[in-house]
């Protein structure tokens, strides 16, 4: 049985896109999917169409100049495209894509993921209230539609995307309440040494908190949202100061706002490594569960590659450049020659990107004390409407696997299949049962990987023309 293609890339933001154009190089025949409209993924979003015109970032100049590379590279892209099932049958890897309301399949001789990373936001009480977006969300928002959360806007979270939300509201012209972030000072003073290997980037996050104080906006360190007041939109958001391990021990605070931008991390994507058959391995430093992969993106299953954050939170310098060493890669195990002056060069481009991300992540990281912001009505499966209480009593009646939560309760079975309470549960599970941090692994995956209509699945079909036998004689 012949391909469709030589190569699939699953993912088209800058690890994704650049494996595709980098095999195309290599003379292979590539397909990139994705869910996006155009490529450029989260870091790189394309702005909407109905945006005419645009100040000039980084990002939009980045991500226009991968639009443009991946044009001009014989890549063929298929945007707006959900892929919900991957399969390896007879050496081909066989997807089934979801495409405006119609289904349809590709097969492909190697298969690269790029799926990226999804954000975490530790559930506590408020946080599914209108107006709390994640900060990822927030950017989505930012690059897509120059749209403002809300008009009197409080960013909260670890790491470096807090002060870049923060820097972009007020860069559009909204108003900041506060920011408030449990890393402390010290924190950043011990990451600057591996963050000098960007300096570009480490200059252009002085610049943002620079800005806020300049502006004086307040900065809280070393504090962490516990609570959010409000009914049909936030009236308020609680805060508290934290100890080392980011519990709060001090009185609550008040600040005033009608939107909030939290979050807590990233975590690699890894649903579609996992139903392409890879096994896991939990990396704290790398942001949890993740597949085994070498730095060229190269796995355990024959023609199977993975690069950018879906195998580890190193952000989108270091992405963009494992993207091209494993599409160098893909191309070389379908029998193109392999350029050993550029692979040299790549390895040690992705040493020092690598180098800037493990330290940018290693803030973002929550610590364990973070979790106890969250009281036993708080809701920790926003599909299913469960709470803390509900879990934690399926924990205690034997479930210790997110399996068997999400077999009693249906935890992750609902429209975002997992994706904002697969890791609340599993440390639910692991505090509740005195376990150590990454103990209890993700649920299984099951196809179908996105929510996929059952008309389109189903096709077009005449109920008179079922097999359907006749009731027996009563």
């Amino acid at each position: 049985m012949s391909a469709d293609c030589d190569i699939a890339v699953l993912g088209a933001g800058p690890a994704g896109a650049n494996a595709a154009i980098q095999a195309a190089a290599g003379g292979c025949s590539i397909v990139l999917l994705d869910e996006a409209v155009q490529p450029g993924g989260q870091v790189w979003r394309a702005k909407n169409g109905s945006i005419l015109r645009a100040p000039v970032t980084s990002e939009s100049t980045a991500g226009d100049a991968l639009r443009r590379a991946v044009g001009r590279s014989g890549v063929t892209h298929r945007g707006s495209t959900r892929v919900w099932q991957i399969e390896q049958v007879d050496g081909l890897w066989h997807l089934y894509l979801l495409q405006g309301n119609k289904t349809d399949n590709i097969t492909a001789r190697a298969l690269i993921l790029a799926t990226g990373a999804r954000e975490f936001i530790q559930p506590l009480p408020g946080w599914t209230t209108p107006g709390v977006l994640g900060l990822a969300g927030a950017t989505a928002l930012f690059k897509d539609a120059l749209t403002l959360p809300g008009k009197q806007t409080v960013v909260a979270g670890a790491g470096p995307l807090a002060f870049y939300v923060a820097s972009e509201i007020r860069r559009l012209g909204g108003q900041i309440a506060a920011v408030i972030t449990p890393n402390s000072r010290s924190d950043w003073l011990r990451a600057l040494p591996a963050m000098s290997a960007r300096p570009v980037l480490l200059v252009r996050g002085a610049t943002w908190v620079a800005d806020l104080v300049a502006s004086g906006i307040p900065i809280h360190w070393r504090h962490a949202v516990t609570a959010v007041s409000g009914t049909l939109q936030v009236d308020a958001v609680h805060y508290q100061r934290v100890g080392p391990d980011w519990s709060p021990v001090d009185p609550v605070k008040t600040v005033g706002a009608d939107s909030l931008c939290l979050g807590h991390g990233l975590i690699p994507d890894t649903q579609a490594a996992q139903l392409a058959g890879l096994e896991l391995d939990y990396r704290t430093e790398l942001g949890g569960w993740l597949p085994r992969v070498e730095p060229d993106g190269r796995t355990q299953v024959d023609n199977l590659y993975v690069c950018g954050d879906g195998a580890g939170i190193l952000g989108a310098a270091a992405a963009a450049v494992q993207g091209r060493l494993a599409g160098l890669a893909a191309a070389t195990g379908l029998g193109a020659q392999r350029p050993e002056k550029l692979h040299r060069r790549l390895l040690s481009q992705y040493a020092r990107a690598a180098r800037f991300g493990r330290a940018a992540t290693a803030l973002a990281l929550p610590r364990p004390g973070l979790s106890s912001v969250a009281t036993s009505d708080t809701i920790i499966c926003r599909c299913e409407s469960l709470t803390l209480a509900d879990i934690r009593d399926e924990i205690k009646t034997g479930a210790t696997s997110t399996n068997a939560v999400k077999a009693g309760l249906r935890a992750g079975m609902g429209p975002c299949g997992g994706r904002y309470c697969q890791t609340a549960v599993a440390r639910l599970i692991e505090h509740t049962a005195n376990l150590p941090e990454g103990s209890v692994a993700p649920p299984t995956p099951r196809p179908p990987l996105r929510p996929v209509p059952l008309s389109a699945v189903a096709g077009d079909f005449s109920y008179a023309d079922l097999p359907i036998s006749k009731p027996a004689p009563l």
